[in-house]
């Protein structure tokens, strides 16, 4: 049921034009999903008293889903620039909330959400907004925005519904990080490797299934090199790891030849001495979260520099 609120909203809101929406240029799309004519319930409320308060819509919908491939972001960081984009276009904001504030698991599990792997929702980590444009006073169309995060990767889920057939859903994936987000610092890579031993390669990138790794620039890379510029009298080792996903000979062989790839970028790129780096894999052996759920299998699916010494 809509509130009084938002009814005056919808009485007063004027018409809008198609809104562009600007990813950064870590994003990937994962999915996309376009169902017309269909029906979507378009949240405009919180989770309470057993129900989230939902428009209807029936026309076309269309559903994308992106991975960015950034650690350190923040559901409010991914949010945003793409709430502004939103209000910018002369939309309406319905509905703008965060996990606990949204309903949590509650909300997450009333609202129609793409399957994973393609997009993964942290209970504790999400942000959610609701989009209304209104044409002579007939609610003609709702965009939904979802955005969660991980320790590693962060996902955007854009539901756009209603009187939008001829029009296609515009993203483009060129935008700057939020400030302060995905960088990796030289300190953090030898504070880790000096005093634990080991560091993790957070902001690696992977093709699906593949062992090519991404284009890059890896700040991870940078600051691993320098590094080892600065310590010439030290080694490491590359070491890959993967989930529980397929067998253990299979994933051995996949988490070696990604070390084995990064291996080759530090050389090719970076000019780091081959012989001073190893390249493994443990393929799921060593886990660092559970593999039972998509975010402990992301947090697991990694390369890591293990310290080993004098060369």
């Amino acid at each position: 049921m809509i509130r009084a609120g938002l009814a005056f909203l919808l009485m007063v809101a004027g018409p809008a034009g198609a809104v562009d929406f600007n990813l950064p240029a870590t994003a990937r799309q994962t999915v996309v999903r376009d169902t017309g004519p269909d029906i979507y319930d378009a949240p405009v409320g919180v989770f309470e008293n057993g129900q989230v308060a939902m428009v209807t819509l029936e026309g076309a919908v269309q559903r994308a889903a992106w991975r960015l491939d950034s650690p350190g972001l923040t559901p409010f960081q991914v949010m945003r620039p793409l709430r502004a984009q939103l209000i910018a276009a002369g939309y309406e904001i319905a509905l703008d909330c965060r996990d606990v504030v949204c309903g949590g698991f509650d909300f997450r599990f009333a609202t129609e959400t793409l399957p994973g792997p393609n997009m993964y929702v942290n209970i504790r980590a999400f942000q959610f907004v609701t989009g209304l444009r209104m044409v002579d006073g007939d609610l003609r169309e709702a965009v939904t925005l979802l955005a969660s995060t991980s320790a590693t990767s962060a996902y955007v889920q854009i539901i756009r519904a209603g009187s939008v057939e001829k029009e296609t859903l515009s993203v483009t994936t060129d935008a700057a990080l939020p400030v302060g987000a995905g960088a990796v610092e030289i300190g953090d890579v030898s504070a880790a490797l000096l005093g634990k031993g080991h560091s993790v390669l957070g902001d690696l990138d992977f093709e699906t299934g593949s062992s090519s790794l991404g284009k890059g620039p890896f700040e991870s890379l940078a600051a691993l090199a320098t590094f080892l510029q600065d310590r010439p009298d030290l080694r490491v080792a590359l070491v890959g790891h993967t989930d529980t996903v397929g067998g253990l000979d299979a994933n051995i062989t996949v988490s070696r030849a990604r070390a084995r790839s990064v291996r080759q970028r530090l050389i090719e790129r970076h000019g780091v001495d081959g012989a001073r780096m190893d390249a493994e894999g443990m393929g799921y052996l060593a886990p660092v979260a559970s593999n039972l759920e998509d975010a402990g299998r992301e947090q697991n699916r990694r390369v890591e520099v293990v310290l080993l010494g004098a060369p």
